[in-house]
């Protein structure tokens, strides 16, 4: 990312009414000002996934559960939070397998609350399975 990274975003969606809405609705911008050339290839490689596997290591993380969030998003899980609270957070999971960027916030939480209720290996094989397609193709950036 750019250095004053918060003031180029707030800029940008103060004078971009589309990408407001798209922020608002996914959290995320297929067109982020924020982002480098060179973190643009590490994100649609998905390299920059690469050092959460020492968070696997350390016990922090798993492979696959719900992505990490930052605080100011438990709001957005409203009371299906505790759903997302009793998983360890993965490297991926059925929100990147299942339409990643292309989906909004309400459906990635309710992904969130789908995997945490039927959790399973056979789920957990499958969704590492259909993650090497989603990265391979590049699918929801």
């Amino acid at each position: 990312m750019v250095a004053n990274n918060e003031r180029i975003l707030q800029r940008h969606l103060s004078k971009n009414p589309n990408a407001m809405l798209e922020w608002l609705a996914l959290n995320k911008l297929k067109n982020d000002p924020r982002i480098t050339p060179i973190g643009r290839f590490l994100r649609q490689s998905s390299l920059d996934e690469l050092p959460q596997l020492f968070n696997i290591l350390r016990g922090e993380m798993s492979i696959v559960g719900p992505r990490p969030i930052v605080p100011e998003e438990m709001e957005k899980y409203g009371d299906n939070v505790k759903h997302y609270l009793a998983l360890r957070p993965g490297l991926t999971g059925l929100w990147q397998t299942s339409g990643r960027n292309d989906i909004d916030y309400d459906a990635r939480v309710g992904l969130d609350v789908t995997y945490q209720q039927t959790l399973s290996l056979a789920m957990d094989l499958k969704i590492i399975y259909r993650t090497f397609g989603t990265v391979l193709t590049r699918t929801g950036f």
